[in-house]
């Protein structure tokens, strides 16, 4: 027995037994098993489906106030086991403590209360001519969800589906499923209507897959890779059933001839390396003109030289371990092929651990330099914590390399000038742009263009992914 065994699953409204067997869950900082959860079965995947079907025409006609008490008080409970929350992820994603305190555990409670707000002013009917346009909730949703920030993945996707009047079967990230369990518990202690919420351990290839092709699935909402989400894309089509897939990127922060390099290096850096580079719209190729690549490198290894690695259960630490193994390893791999393809290894990347960490997923940050947009440190998505420096020479040239990726996530622009960066910044096919260093915004829709995925999540444009368009004409009234 470990501290965080979960052998069962929870279906219409109980937590029961699978037939299925278990997986381990591994801490990122020791390698350690630190808990099993259940290995959830096809019959899994249908028992959880049907209560979600026969839940769903009680709870799509609960009035909004009701929804949005029971979601309030999951906020409540949250907000009493944000600690425990915190230092769970940090031990299985590998999330320094402070990082996990404010974004992966109080972004996702300000988004779940967002939702309320949201709410108050998202237009449910709209006459349109002789026509009254209505928003119906989808349906049944299935909530796949990815581990680099667990609980804003489980929280933003079914409180979305939850207060929109869906209902939902979740499949977390079995690398890091435990706090969508304790979500679960707190469903389970509110007394949330059976059904409404249900939860499916085990992995994508039998769960998932099930989930997808299930006839009675109204919608996928996943995050993850684009292989994977390229391959729910395919089974989801054979009923087609509405998919909103949040995928991978590359993004571009691209630094004009006329920014401020230290703090466009210094933001740019931190971007990168958030969450040990583990997000999908780190800011993981930087441009910039040539006549500047010294001076950039210089300072990126400036940057990179205060970065402590170690236990991020440390107060002093600022990038912590990989989620897992097969991370690890991939980020080894890349390091080797950057090197191969000719590009400048100018700071890090060495496969021997950290000093002082014997074990666990640590990785020590890589910078490299001279970087060309053919080589595949440039295009693919590496998810770890390594930066490709990539000169240009004219800012059409900038644009066009940002644009050559086949992600099209986020991105970054950097000038002196307002107007400079937003004019750049709307050439950029990407479904987010910051400009000079802005802050996240959970209320602008998040999402991407080309691979990086279809629809989007957050604000009013997240909540719409989960309703159908019904238009009701009236014939005129006869005499």
């Amino acid at each position: 027995m470990t501290d965080h065994d979960r052998e069962e699953i929870f279906i219409d409204g109980s937590w029961r037994r699978s037939e299925g067997g278990l997986l381990d869950v591994h801490s990122a900082i020791t390698g350690e098993v630190i808990g099993r959860i259940v290995d959830g079965t096809a019959n899994d995947v249908h028992q959880a489906v049907a209560a979600a079907r026969a839940a769903f025409p009680a709870w799509s006609q609960t009035p909004l106030e009701v929804r949005l008490g029971l979601l309030s008080q999951l906020a409540k409970k949250l907000d009493e086991r944000a600690a425990e929350l915190t230092r769970l992820i940090s031990t299985e994603v590998g999330t320094p403590l402070r990082i996990s305190t404010a974004v992966q555990v109080g972004l996702p409670r300000q988004v779940l209360r967002s939702y309320g707000d949201l709410m108050d002013t998202f237009v449910l009917e709209e006459q349109i001519g002789d026509s009254l346009v209505l928003r119906e909730p989808i349906g049944v949703v299935a909530a796949i969800t990815a581990w680099n920030y667990p609980l804003q993945q489980v929280l933003g996707k079914v409180g979305a589906a939850l207060v929109t009047g869906c209902t939902v079967v979740l499949k977390p990230s079995e690398i890091a499923p435990l706090s969508a369990f304790v979500v679960a518990d707190m469903i389970d202690e509110i007394g949330f209507p059976p059904g409404v919420f249900n939860l499916v351990s085990g992995t994508g290839r039998v769960v998932g897959e099930e989930l997808v092709a299930h006839p009675d699935i109204d919608m996928v909402t996943f995050t993850g890779s684009t292989g994977a989400g390229r391959r729910i894309g395919e089974v989801a089509a054979r009923t087609v059933k509405r998919v909103a897939l949040e995928l991978g990127g590359k993004s571009a922060n691209v630094i004009l001839d006329d920014a401020d390099l230290e703090r466009a290096v210094k933001v740019g850096v931190a971007n990168c390396f958030t969450n040990t580079g583990q997000t999908c719209t780190a800011l993981t190729r930087m441009l910039v003109p040539r006549a500047s690549l010294a001076e950039v490198e210089e300072l990126v290894r400036a940057r990179l030289g205060k970065y402590t690695v170690g236990d991020p259960l440390d107060p002093e630490t600022s990038m912590g371990p990989l989620a897992s193994a097969a991370q690890r390893d991939n980020v080894h791999r890349y390091v080797r092929i950057g090197i191969e393809e000719g590009a400048r290894l100018i700071y890090g990347g060495t496969d021997e651990l950290p000093e002082g960490l014997p074990s666990g997923y640590f990785v020590r940050p890589a910078a490299f330099s001279d970087v060309r947009r053919d080589m595949r440190i440039a295009r693919e998505e590496i998810f770890g914590p390594v930066l490709a420096i990539l000169p240009y020479d004219s800012e059409d040239e900038a644009v066009d390399i940002a644009n050559s990726s086949e992600y099209g996530l986020a991105g970054a622009v950097w000038s002196q000038d307002r107007d400079h960066a937003m004019r750049v910044a709307r050439r950029l096919r990407t479904g987010a742009v910051d400009i000079n260093g802005s802050f996240f915004n959970m209320l602008a829709p998040f999402g991407g263009y080309k691979q990086s995925g279809n629809g989007r999540e957050l604000g009013h444009h997240g909540l719409a992914e989960f309703y159908e368009l019904k238009s009701v004409q009236q014939a005129p009234a006869t005499a």
